[in-house]
């Protein structure tokens, strides 16, 4: 009984291990925004509200996109998606790739961030 409990524990400290090491890392926009090479090409995590929006969704066709302004009051980003654009005032936390001198359909938008997942604000 006791071999049995003991590989049990061990396999959850694996599995809650590995869920650790895939989530990308939180961080304030102000540190972005402050050492941006050592975010560069890394996936991380931000939280915040949307101060702006600009997208194009023309339904029945799969053209969708644009960029939102998020700020988490340390500073803001712009963050490209190829998703429905969120409208502002929404709050939300964003995991992507931070990049500089992002560019995205000919507009450059300097310093950004290009979204892989979104999750609104609970209520």
């Amino acid at each position: 009984m006791k071999r049995h409990t003991k590989y049990f524990v061990l396999g959850l400290v694996i599995a809650a291990s590995a869920f650790t090491i895939a989530c990308p890392k939180r961080v304030s926009i102000a540190e972005i925004e402050a050492n941006p090479s050592r975010y560069q090409n890394k996936d991380i995590a931000i939280a915040g509200t949307v101060q702006d929006s600009f997208g194009v969704n023309i339904p029945g066709t799969p053209i969708r996109g644009g960029a939102y302004k998020i700020s988490d009051g340390t500073g803001s980003i712009w963050v490209l998606t190829e998703n429905t654009v969120p409208g502002k005032g929404t709050q939300l936390g964003v995991k992507g790739r931070v990049g500089s001198g992002v560019n995205w359909k000919g507009r450059n938008y300097g310093l950004g961030m290009f979204e892989k997942d979104r999750r609104f604000a609970k209520r």
